[in-house]
This record gives C-alpha cells, structure tokens and sequence, in this order.
C-alpha cells in the first residue's frame, strides 16, 4: 500500500490544517509541497502517535484495531459497511459544515487524522476499491492499538480459519460424498437420447438433476437445445470412472460459464445483469482451503465468517443493488446488503451442499435424515481431486449384467456405463432398487429403438457379451422380434358373444353393422368402445334381449 506521504499530497492545504489541528501540531508552511513532509514527519513521532491513538472514541480505536487486524487493508464497502461512511466534500463545504469536528462515522474519524486512505488498487480481478492505513503509519499503529481475538484469545488474522468445528449434534447424520455423480450423467442422457423422462433413476432432487444438466451442457456433451452430441457422449461413457469424474470437477472448477447463483434453488434470477461465476467460485475454494483437513466444520459458523471477514467475494465492488434477485419462496426482490443472508448464504450453502458434495469433494452431515445441510469436511475422494488426478481408490467398472426369464434386466453400477447407456435405450425403465438399475424390454421400446436406428442385433450382441447369462427364451424372442415383428399383443375390447352363428349374420346386415369390429368366431365379434347401447338397440329391434346392455 501506498505511504503516508503519497496519500497526504493528495489533499489540499486545507485539508491538511485540519490533520495538523486534531493532532495538535503547528503547521507553518506555505503551501502543500512545503507542508507535506513537516506533517509527516510529526505523525510519524511515535510519542505523539500513541498519544493520538490512545485519545481516539472508543468506537474509532475499535474500527481502527480491526483495520490493523485485516493487514491494514479492507475494501471500501466492506470498511464502510461496517465503520461508516466517508461523505464526499469538497473545499467549500467541508469548510462550511466542519466534519472534522462533526464526524458522522468512525471512518469519518479516522479519515480527518490521517489514519485512514483511499484508493484502487489491481487485484487478481481487476482494479478494486480499497480502505487502508499508510504502509509506514500501519508499522507504528500495529504496536500501539488493542488487537482483537477471534473469541478464543488468539490473535485475528487473514490466516485464522473462518468458523468453528461442528458440534456432534450438527453431524448427526452423515452423507458421504461417492462418484454417483458418474452413473447420474449416464442416466441423463439416456433419459435426453431417447426423449423420455429420466427422473425414475435420478435423485429426488430437481436441483441436482438441474446442476447434471448444467455441468454436462458446459462440457459440450449437451448441445444448446439440450440434445446430447453423440461424439462427445460417446468419448465421455468411455472414460474410466475416476477419469469421469475428475473431468466433471475440472469442467466445474474452470467454467466461466457454468453459473452456481442462478441455480441456487432459493433464488431466480430476473434481467440481464451480469455476474462472475468463476471468480466467485475460486473465492469460496480459497476460504474453504483454510478449513482443517479431517474435520468436520460448522456450515453456519464459516458463513457468518464469510460475512465478517469477506463479504463482498462475488461483489467485489460492494455493489448490492443492480442484481435483479428474487426469494423463490416469497417472489421478494433481494436488493441491498441486508439481504446478503438471502444471496450470499443462499449460494455458499447451495455450493457446499450441492456442486461440492455431488462432485465428490465434500462429505456433509446433518442433524437427522431430513435436514438441511449444517457440517461438512473434506471426503476421502477430495485430495487427489484437488491435485488434478484421478481418485485411485475408484476401480474400473467390471460388473455383469442378469437377466431374468420374465425380461427384466438389471444392472449394478459397476457396469460399464457405455454399455448401460446403449441398453436402457432399447427398454423400459423400472423403479430403482438397492442402487441397481431395472429395465425391460418391450415392443414399444424396441420400436422406439428402432425408430432412432438401434438394432435388435446389437441388443442381443450386448446381452450376451456382458450378461452373466441369457435365458434362452429371451434369445428366441427378440430373434422373433427382428424377423417378425409383434407377434402377440394384449389390450382390453368390448366383446359380443352371440347364441349362434345367424344372429351374428343377421346384425352384420342391419344398420348397427358400421360398430362390429374384428370376428373372432362363428358367433362372437370385437364391438366399438362406446357401442353397446346402439348393438343393444339393434339387437332389441331384432327381438333379441341383450345381457349386461342395462
């Protein structure tokens, strides 16, 4: 940070009098150039500074002893936010109105004793706003104001952990993060090739099902009507298991694309306002990378922290007005810092909750099977994620498939999803049970199948090659299937049964005739849906009663 030098020439004679008055000091010099250096090298006089300090308000010292405590440098609006208000003024009327002797703020304070600076400075993300105290001055105030403690008497600073371990209460029910993140991607596209609803072998959910579909779309697998590109999802099933899901952690991390605050389930996001995703989310692995390994840690403690220590990680321009968010719940706009528990809170829980646990880098846990999310730690899969390999611990898929006599196919997790992937979509799909994937395969299926160019051939080459065994009859039938087609059906009729074969003539040539339908014997014939009444008529008129026609 700049010195106090440079940060006085920046004022003009007048402002520079006031300094030189609250300190007490006689200032006789002729013009800023002349001043400047007379001025700092009084502030500088350690006894005079100890004995500034220790006469600052209560509140001031409080405001300042935080400032040291940050490294002497905050942004702007986090400063503000919590010290007060600097109010512009230019000559004229700070001469008028005298805010060094009618100070508004702490800040205020601080400002008109030299104590506190301006300025914009690069960062990482570009030029930011920040609040500081002069690299020389900051030296000699370190050693003079109270520095606080983060509760536990140790001293606060940019180093200490942001929150507090869980309790046992707030780790009651532990969910560890696994690598199903793998075997969900495979279902979605399953689900999208084909054109039906996946949901029946995918979380309960809509949230996570969402973040598939996200992730998936910024890797390129899902084009940007959300149809899958077939190149690309074939390269992506026959990636190993770990390979699978470190690509997906590596898409995440890296996207600049992949928005976690417009899929925060609290919230939606309304206009065209801009944010920045991937910068916001290096600053939540940055403060999560300050957590303890092994240990569990308290989900709203590292909040209020995030809150305390660094508010403004995804606003970096403490700008809290021009994002157009609502509560989903409420449909209340979310403007201004007050709501910050609402947007910020919402997207750290949602990040530590979801995107983080799906992708396997944090386990959580909650008080009891339904809650929300209040601990997590790091997962046994997070280290070698981390570090850009492949968890090793994740072997390669090898499972078999069994097939029932009845039709049914059921498949573990530990098939290789390319193969899953070219199944299922021969089939329907049943219910899961004890993480293992049913199907069975039916005539509409088959014909769906067929429709987008499958062939039975290739179902029957897959069956064999990787199922334990295959009934003979589910061999013959899906032979039958490809040569001929359906060759049994079942569905529900209407069916007149007559007394002998001349009344069945006899109705065939009365005007009922345009009901009758397929005849399936010498006296009994399919009927319309919906015509018993009109056949009942025709057969009264004939002299005939009708059973179950009333």
């Amino acid at each position: 940070m700049p010195n106090l030098q440079h940060n006085l020439r920046k004022f003009d004679y007048g402002h520079l009098q006031i300094v030189a008055n609250l300190w007490g000091i006689p200032l006789d010099a002729p013009d800023v150039r002349h001043a400047v250096p007379l001025l700092e090298a009084e502030l500088k006089n350690n006894e005079l500074l100890q004995e500034v300090v220790n006469a600052l308000p209560q509140s001031a010292m409080q405001a300042l002893a935080w400032l040291v405590s940050e490294g002497g440098t905050v942004t702007w609006a986090a400063f503000t936010r919590r010290c007060g208000e600097v109010r512009e003024m230019g000559p004229g009327r700070r001469d008028r109105e005298h805010p060094d002797q009618n100070p508004i703020s702490p800040a205020e304070i601080l400002w008109y004793r030299a104590f506190l600076a301006r300025g914009f400075f690069d960062t990482e993300t570009g030029p930011q706003e920040f609040a500081y105290v002069p690299n020389d001055l900051l030296e000699l105030v370190s050693a003079i104001v109270p520095v606080p403690t983060n509760g536990e008497g140790t001293t606060s600073n940019v180093n200490i952990f942001l929150g507090r371990q869980a309790t046992p209460e707030e780790r009651q029910h532990v969910t560890k993060a696994t690598a199903q993140i793998v075997d969900h991607t495979c279902t979605l596209l399953a689900g999208l090739r084909m054109g039906i609803d996946s949901s029946v072998h995918l979380p309960k959910s809509e949230t996570a099902t969402a973040f598939f579909r996200a992730i998936l779309t910024t890797m390129g697998i899902l084009g940007a009507e959300g149809n899958p590109n077939p190149k690309q999802t074939r390269a992506f099933l026959n990636l190993s298991r770990a390979e699978t899901i470190l690509a997906l952690w590596q898409a995440w991390l890296s996207s600049s694309t992949h928005n976690d605050l417009r899929l925060t389930p609290s919230l939606q996001a309304e206009g065209a306002w801009e944010n920045d995703p991937l910068r916001t989310r290096k600053e939540i692995l940055k403060f999560l990378s300050r957590i303890p390994r092994n240990t569990w840690w308290s989900v709203s403690s590292f909040i209020a922290r995030v809150k305390e220590k660094h508010p403004d990680f995804q606003r970096h321009s403490g700008d809290y007005d021009s994002w157009f968010l609502k509560d989903r719940g409420t449909g209340e706009y979310l403007r201004g810092f007050e709501h910050w528990s609402q947007v910020e809170g919402a997207l750290l829980r949602y990040t530590i909750a979801g995107p983080l646990h799906w992708l396997g880098i944090l386990d959580t846990a909650t008080p009891n099977a339904n809650a929300p999310v209040t601990a997590f730690r790091f997962s046994a899969l997070s280290n070698a994620l981390l570090d850009g390999k492949p968890p090793s611990t994740l072997g390669p898929e090898t499972g078999q498939i069994t097939i029932r006599s009845k039709g049914e196919i059921d498949i573990a997790a530990s098939v290789p999803r390319a193969i899953r992937y070219q199944i299922a979509r021969f089939c329907t799909w049943k219910p899961l049970k004890r993480e293992r994937y049913y199907y069975s395969f039916t005539p509409v299926s088959l014909a769906r199948a067929e429709e987008q160019g499958l062939q039975v051939a290739h179902l029957l080459t897959l069956l064999q090659g990787h199922a334990q065994a295959v009934p003979p009859n589910i061999i013959q039938a899906l032979r039958r299937w490809r040569q001929q087609g359906v060759e049994a059906s079942l569905k529900k009729e209407t069916v007149l049964r007559l007394s002998s074969p001349a009344m069945l003539q006899a109705l065939k040539k009365s005007r009922a005739s345009r009901f009758l339908r397929e005849q399936l014997g010498p006296a009994a014939v399919v009927i319309e849906e919906g015509a018993e009444t009109k056949i009942a008529e025709a057969l009264m008129e004939m002299g005939f009663l009708v059973r179950g026609a009333g």
